[in-house]
């Protein structure tokens, strides 16, 4: 595969997109925990509505937790789109883009395993060092992040608009027909409980190790598929961007009206085919795909259209390195290295500031990290 060297090209960044990437991440990695704790102290009605929705549906329904996954792979695809235009410009080769791709996709997936205990060595009574796959965790956000990525943007380098359409319809429409009426071995047809699907049925017989709820894992491989909607779609409104014939406003107002097609649509399919996150339903794409477009819609018309910027610095900071705090709140305890810094063995601190100081440490290291240009990218 060659990788040739053409003179660099700029490249074209949109800050409404790292800018809605970091409020993404935002939710995971500080407003979940600052929104519990308050929750826990003060039962006010705000505070009970956001706590409600910072939580996942026992099986099927929505909240604005569900989003954050989804709107994760949606602007994926978006950022894919930049990329690929930019290494098309820069005429690098075929055959490196699908290295590239599938470099990246499968190294979220070994990520993703990581992240689920992958290296958590454990001893045998005689002294051996081993790993325990019997008891390990294969699927993970990240694994399906990374073959989402790589089936939507395969999809995309080898289709234009009308294939990408055709590829989504199908994916969407055979899962649903997969789930709804074909009869899963000793269960049947239609039954959408947990376990009771081929999403599960498959997973217990493909997967190695454990599942997350033993007979079904949200993040399953079966329930991937329909996973790669989410990318496409934001591939497409990514080159509807970058196109250059339309104006801000033209663009905005496509994404809304194809947001709230979509979203309709999603919840009309939702009578027949629940949304559902545990299953990643078709109907659950179709919702996702469209406050994912609305809620691009409403960041690029303040940021990149209105040009009101002076506030995108905090989430900005936490969008261009997404994949660094998610891992480094996993195997970084903040909240020790903040207590040492406070000197707060004794717990004479107020509770906001406890909680607080850890949540600041993140935010401080990851704008160390963007004014000196170091980015954890694959």
């Amino acid at each position: 595969m060659s990788n040739p060297s053409p003179p660099p090209v700029a490249q074209e960044r949109l800050l409404s997109l790292d800018t809605l990437r970091g409020f993404d991440m935002f939710w995971i990695v500080f407003g979940e925990v600052i929104v519990h704790v308050l929750h826990e102290r003060n039962q006010w009605a705000p505070l009970n509505w956001l706590h409600a929705e910072l939580n996942h549906p026992e099986w099927n329904g929505f909240t604005f937790y569900d989003l954050i996954f989804p709107l994760f792979m949606f602007l994926s695809g978006v950022s894919f789109s930049f990329s690929l235009a930019k290494r098309q410009a820069q005429q690098y080769s075929s055959g490196y883009i699908h290295w590239q791709i599938l470099k990246r996709g499968l190294l979220l997936v070994l990520l993703g395993c990581i992240y689920n205990g992958l290296l958590r060595f454990n001893f045998e009574y005689k002294g051996g060092l081993y790993i325990d796959f019997g008891e390990q965790r294969f699927p993970s956000v990240l694994g399906r992040i990374g073959l989402g990525y790589i089936g939507g943007a395969f999809i995309a380098l080898h289709f234009k608009t009308r294939g990408r359409l055709i590829w989504a319809l199908c994916i969407l429409l055979g899962y649903w027909i997969l789930m709804r009426f074909v009869p899963v071995p000793g269960i049947g047809a239609g039954v959408l409980e947990r376990g009771q699907t081929w999403s599960g049925y498959l997973d217990q017989m493909i997967l190695p190790g454990a599942l997350y709820n033993q007979v079904q894992d949200p993040e399953g491989l079966v329930s991937t598929i329909p996973s790669i909607v989410n990318v496409i779609a934001g591939i497409m409104v990514g080159d509807w961007l970058r196109r250059q014939d339309k104006t801000g406003y033209q663009k905005v107002g496509m994404m809304v009206i194809a947001g709230g097609i979509l979203w309709g649509l999603g919840w009309i399919w939702n009578l027949d085919f629940p949304v559902n996150k545990n299953l990643w339903t078709s109907s659950f794409v179709l919702v996702t795909v469209g406050w994912s477009l609305l809620f691009l819609a409403l960041f690029y018309l303040v940021i990149d259209v209105w040009k009101l910027r002076w506030w995108t610095l905090f989430f900005v900071v936490i969008g261009v390195n997404p994949l660094f705090i998610y891992l480094a709140s996993a195997f970084i305890d903040f909240a020790a290295i903040a207590d040492l810094i406070l000197r707060n063995e004794d717990r004479w601190l107020h509770p906001v500031l406890i909680l607080g100081a850890p949540l600041v440490l993140k935010w401080l290291i990851l704008y160390v990290m963007y004014r000196n240009r170091i980015f954890l990218r694959l």
